[in-house]
């Protein structure tokens, strides 16, 4: 069921990818369904000014950003009298997993990494290694396949 889930996340957010979404909505999208929030699907605007690196100024992936925003959703707080610590610490836990998993975070950085391939077809590969990343966290911290 684990392994399986991973596997759907990286499908997921490859396909979301490839059909036209950027790096933040493709992660954003695929793990909008693990929420419990009734959350609308228009909340992937959200997540669109953060693609490229936030907004192609080739800082933070988008991949890894995206990611965060979901975390939100999860563990985000609705108001100042509610804990903003879990969510802090699922953001930074999940910034060092993308760090090791891929040698950085910085967009420009992750595109000239690989400058075998096109641009597309390696953003689309850490677009979907890292939706396998963050479901394998989710799991691991009780979040998603329970």
């Amino acid at each position: 069921m684990k392994e399986e889930l991973i596997k759907q996340a990286c499908i997921k957010a490859g396909n979301y990818y490839r059909d036209g979404y950027n790096c933040a909505e493709s992660l954003f999208l695929t793990f909008m369904e693990y929420t419990d929030s009734k959350a609308s699907p228009e909340l992937v605007r959200l997540a669109t000014p953060f693609g490229g690196g936030l907004g192609h100024s080739g800082c933070s992936c988008g991949a890894l950003t995206g990611a965060v925003l979901v975390i939100g959703l999860f563990k985000g707080r609705i108001t100042t009298a509610e804990s903003k610590k879990i969510a802090y610490e699922l953001s930074s836990e999940y910034h060092n997993r993308f760090k090791r998993e891929f040698g950085a975070t910085c967009c420009r950085t992750l595109r000239q990494m690989n400058s075998i391939s096109p641009e597309i077809r390696n953003c689309q590969k850490i677009v979907g290694q890292s939706a396998g990343l963050f479901m394998q966290m989710l799991i691991e911290k009780g979040i998603v396949g329970q």
